[in-house]
């Protein structure tokens, strides 16, 4: 469905955004990852899929790197279709001890770098008349959790800005839309699990059902492949008219 086209998935060395990156691969779209950490290997899995994929490791906190990984995708493959902006990190503290620097980075990271990435792919697919933005938010771009200020207030962010990039490109062939996950298994979420249930002295089934059960009722993970089968989605020409949504993938998280 999407050989030709080109993603360009930000965050995804591992993870939510690798999960992604491959769903797209395998509709048959070129992938451009960037990312942090092992590089070969996502590069291998992802090239395994039949397509063609290259890395730029831009610091998506830093706008000149940000548009140097974007001309990087024009001058290896003549542009970007489809952007994912999924990089982000968090930090957890309440508001009165949260550090500046904290508060600085993931902003940049988790909200700035969407709109810097947007900002500049949007031209081309703008001349094109087909594009996709899809901005991997969160649930906590619903709704609220303590001592997570700044990641909650940059995924709100980004809800509002794919909104206003949906609305300002709407009579056009680019939509732009959000997803809101809840808990995801990654290996970074895997690990939590681990520590819980060691800390705790209990099974790695007990620490999973606490850990859901506080925020999450389906008491079940959202998954990678989940998540990319839902981009992908957005990408087919069922989302033509798709516009400007939050879809949240939260197992019932926000419905509470």
């Amino acid at each position: 469905m999407l050989k030709g086209k080109t993603a360009l998935v930000t965050g995804s060395t591992s993870g939510i955004g690798l999960g992604i990156a491959k769903a797209l691969a395998a509709q048959g779209a070129n992938i451009v990852l960037n990312g942090f950490g092992d590089v070969e290997g996502p590069k291998a899995e992802v090239a395994a899929l039949g397509v063609q994929v290259t890395y730029h490791g831009a610091d998506m906190s830093k706008p000149d790197e940000i548009a140097a990984m974007i001309e990087h995708a024009k001058t290896t493959f003549g542009g970007v279709d489809i952007l994912v902006n999924n990089a982000g990190i968090q930090h957890v503290a309440r508001v009165e001890n949260f550090p500046i620097e904290k508060w600085d980075a993931i902003i940049a990271i988790n909200m700035s770098s969407a709109f810097h990435a947007t900002r500049l792919a949007l031209p081309g697919m703008q001349a094109n008349h087909w594009g996709r933005i899809i901005n991997v938010a969160s649930v906590h771009g619903l709704v609220g959790s303590a001592e997570k200020s700044a990641y909650v207030a940059a995924k709100h962010g980004v809800v509002g800005l794919t909104k206003v990039t949906a609305l300002e490109n709407a009579t056009t062939g680019v939509t732009c839309n959000a997803i809101c996950p809840g808990w995801v298994l990654t290996p970074l979420v895997q690990k939590q699990v681990d520590a819980k249930a060691a800390a705790q002295g209990i099974s790695n089934a007990e620490a999973t059902k606490q850990l859901l059960g506080e925020k999450e009722p389906s008491l079940q993970f959202t998954t990678p492949e989940e998540l990319g089968a839902l981009a992908v989605f957005f990408c087919s020409p069922a989302g033509d008219n798709v516009r400007g949504v939050a879809w949240n993938m939260d197992g019932g998280w926000a419905a509470q």
